[in-house]
């Protein structure tokens, strides 16, 4: 394998300096993005030839760019999405691709409540008014109670139903293939996702962005919710129809979103939900924080030097 590893990320020496020493005391060279933002096709192209392993970001690796990147053994995901990586595509070019599946499931987690806290007690729109010299009475909600229905339940959703657990929710799942054992040791009744999208006060997608879940959250699912129940998604926004999201929080349909990802991204300053003020809205960003860039960089170079030590690496998607 050639010692080359390239970071598409941002600001990979400033949050993954530990990282970036192992690859280094490794002798590995780290190669790294420079523009600030996310890299593109015409970016890469004249980048990869010689490269033996990339920690990806969200950049998109397709069958054309794989070809180009004759030297390539690995992709990293630097995260869990990998809807931007073609993965039979890099079976077929002999690259191994892996996530960091649970390794930032506390971030994104957190977020999750943090949205749930800011739709409940209107955080934003309060700080806003609150600096503006006014003394705004609002009455929210209290978490305590509440039936919350988890779309999805693998380590993001669970580290999520033991924070819910912690404020006396009543916590609901479901999942394809749920981890009952899982659920039974947190208290998560295992349930099917037409009975929490009727029942739940506060509905949190976490599933991938494949072509099963796009637009799993339509206008048919968000009318069998309560008028009082709350969205979160800190998943993916293909899994959400905007249009239909849009339509149900303007019309009082339900009662507020929390989102941190959208259908385009970035996306644009006039998406039509920044207008409504019963959401709360990030720039994907649930999984930046200090404690998961080191975790989720270190598990990433871990993986690159299994591979380039002949060993199968952790989370290994396409074998």
């Amino acid at each position: 394998m050639k010692k080359i590893v390239l970071a598409t990320g941002t600001n990979f020496s400033a949050y993954c300096a530990k990282a970036k020493e192992l690859l280094q005391r490794e002798g590995f060279e780290v190669r790294e993005n420079t523009l600030g933002r996310p890299l593109t096709f015409d970016d890469l192209k004249d980048k990869v030839a010689d490269v033996g392993a990339v920690i990806a970001g969200v950049d998109v690796w397709n069958e054309e760019l794989l070809n180009l990147a004759k030297e390539l053994k690995i992709i990293a995901r630097f995260g869990i999405g990998i809807d931007n990586i073609n993965l039979a595509a890099a079976k077929k070019c002999g690259v191994k691709v892996t996530n960091a599946r649970g390794v930032n499931a506390d971030s994104v987690a957190e977020m999750t409540i943090g949205l749930v806290l800011g739709l409940y007690r209107k955080i934003v729109g309060l700080d806003a008014s609150t600096r503006q010299g006014h003394w705004e009475r609002y009455m929210g909600h209290t978490i305590r109670e509440k039936k919350v229905g988890l779309i999805g339940f693998g380590a993001i959703a669970q580290y999520a139903a033991k924070l819910f657990a912690a404020f006396e929710a009543e916590v609901y799942a479901c999942d394809l293939f749920p981890d009952k054992k899982a659920a039974e040791k947190l208290g998560v009744t295992i349930t099917e996702a037409d009975w929490i999208m009727k029942n739940c006060d506060i509905i949190s997608l976490h599933v991938p962005s494949t072509p099963e879940t796009e637009k799993l959250i339509n206008a048919e699912k968000l009318n069998q919710m309560k008028n009082s129940a709350i969205l979160i998604n800190t998943a993916r926004g293909a899994v959400v129809d905007e249009k239909a999201l849009y339509a149900a929080l303007k019309s009082g349909k339900i009662a507020g979103a929390g989102l941190d990802v959208y259908e385009k991204e970035p996306t644009n300053a006039d998406n039509p939900l920044f207008a409504l003020d019963n959401v709360v809205v990030m720039p994907h960003n649930s999984a930046e924080t200090y404690e998961s860039y080191e975790k989720v960089s270190l598990a990433a170079v871990q993986a690159i030097l299994d591979t380039n030590m002949g060993k199968d690496p952790k989370n290994w998607l396409n074998p």
